[in-house]
C-alpha cells in the first residue's frame, strides 16, 4: 500500500508544472500577442506600425506593453510651473 502511494505521489510530481508567469519586456512600448495551442507576447518592438507589420497574415494582435519602463504620463495630465 505504501508504494502505490509513493508511486501515484511521485507520479503527481512530475506531471505538475509550475506556473509560467507572463514577463513583459519593460525595455520596448509594443507587445505582440500571438495565438495558438501556447499563447504568448513577444514584446520587442518600438512602434506599432513596425508590430503590425510583423503580425500581419499571422494569428496575433499588436498591444500596448503595460510596464513599459519609459511610460510617459497621459495626455490630459500636464504640469504646470508654478508662477510665485
Amino acid at each position: 500500500m505504501r508504494i502505490l502511494a509513493l508511486a501515484i505521489l511521485a507520479i503527481g510530481m512530475v506531471s505538475i508544472r509550475p506556473a509560467a508567469a507572463q514577463m513583459y519586456d519593460p525595455a520596448y512600448p509594443v507587445c505582440l500577442r500571438i495565438y495558438g495551442p501556447a499563447t504568448y507576447y513577444e514584446c520587442s518592438y518600438t512602434s506599432l506600425p513596425q508590430c503590425n507589420a510583423s503580425a500581419s497574415g499571422r494569428s496575433a494582435q499588436c498591444v500596448i506593453n503595460p510596464y513599459f519602463g519609459g511610460a510617459q504620463e497621459p495626455a490630459g495630465y500636464r504640469r504646470h510651473p508654478r508662477v510665485y
